[in-house]
């Protein structure tokens, strides 16, 4: 599986933004797929992810949303409200198998190249 984010850019606090991550390589349809994010200086860390169901972080719940359409290979992720401290660079992962939730990043087997989101105060 290849996985190509983009979206990303540069927003004033309580703008919005939407991620696209485009899957290539194989049947997208059976891998769940997530969002993590990597702040400088700060560990990758969960923000969503997506089967037959969705989970999120709390940091982020309410405010964004994840979605996926199998037809295009596509899984989405809304930013709303966005927040200062939402600034990272955004990574598309796929894991193989598992069920939700899946919020470590070993649970993951394949990634995106990242997209950088810059939120300004």
């Amino acid at each position: 599986v290849q996985l190509q984010a983009s979206g990303g850019g540069l927003v004033q606090a309580g703008g919005s933004l939407r991620l696209s991550c485009a899957a290539s390589g194989r049947t997208f349809s059976n891998y769940p797929m997530g969002w993590f994010r990597q702040a400088p200086g700060k560990e990758r860390e969960f923000v969503a992810a997506i089967n037959w169901s969705t989970y999120y972080a709390d940091s982020v719940k309410g405010r964004f949303t994840i979605s996926r359409d199998n037809a295009k290979n596509t899984v989405y992720l809304q930013m709303n409200s966005l927040k200062p401290e939402d600034t990272a660079v955004y990574y598309c992962a796929a894991a193989r198998r598992g069920t939700l939730p899946l919020i470590r990043v070993d649970d993951f087997d394949y990634w995106g190249q990242g997209t950088l989101v810059t939120v300004s105060s």
